[in-house]
């Protein structure tokens, strides 16, 4: 890595290197992110606390920054795998760093035609993704960090139902067989209640019975 570093630093970027996958989530989705929001991320999938695949997820789940996933996974089926799991292209270790740096430059040139826009509006809200910041007819509302995930994740979908075990995958990273899906599930219901509470906003918040929940559009 140190050695990725130096090259790419010789290239012109500008790296923030951290050790952790809770760390790079934190660096990308974390409230002090949208100060100084990274152009690309380089995901190790082999990481010593969360597996590199599932950090992958949870990044594009939570933000459209652009990922290329550096492993030693070789095989087809790994390769496969972070791809499906919104990695935006696919390194093998060892390579050149000449390699890499065409990767990010590629990656890079095919984001910048694709950028989802940072700011929702849903009737009277108004949700800025990159900002983490809320406003409900030009009052800004303070929204703990899952109750904005929360919202985040329905805005995303403009408009469309978000299942249950969506949100509970997108902001949880609960999977359907996890032990820990019923106190999600209620953990889920208390934050939307949340929400409603704080939004106050009748309607904003629509749950679809049997489903899960969506955002009002206000069209």
């Amino acid at each position: 890595m140190t050695r990725w570093r130096a090259a790419l630093r010789a290239a012109g970027y500008r790296v923030t290197p951290v050790g952790t996958g809770a760390a790079a989530l934190d660096a990308v989705t974390g409230p002090d992110a949208a100060a100084d929001p990274p152009d690309i991320v380089l995901l190790d999938l082999g990481l010593p606390d969360l597996d590199g695949v599932e950090v992958c997820r949870r990044l594009r789940a939570r933000s459209s920054v652009p990922v290329i996933a550096v492993t030693a996974r070789g095989h087809q089926q790994a390769r496969v795998l972070g791809l499906r799991s919104g990695a935006d292209d696919y390194v093998v270790k060892p390579f050149a760093i000449d390699e890499l740096t065409a990767r990010i430059e590629a990656v890079l040139r095919r984001s910048a035609g694709h950028v989802v826009a940072p700011v929702v509006e849903a009737g009277p809200l108004r949700i800025d993704l990159s900002r983490r910041v809320v406003e409900v007819a030009g009052r800004e509302v303070a929204l703990r960090r899952k109750e904005f995930d929360v919202l985040a994740a329905l805005a995303r979908r403009d408009g469309a139902v978000v299942s249950r075990a969506d949100l509970l995958d997108d902001v949880w990273g609960l999977a359907p067989d996890d032990p820990g899906l019923e106190a999600g599930l209620h953990s889920l219901e208390v934050h939307v209640a949340a929400l409603r509470s704080k939004l106050d906003a009748p309607g904003a918040v629509v749950t679809v019975r049997g489903v899960g929940y969506r955002l009002a559009t206000g069209d």
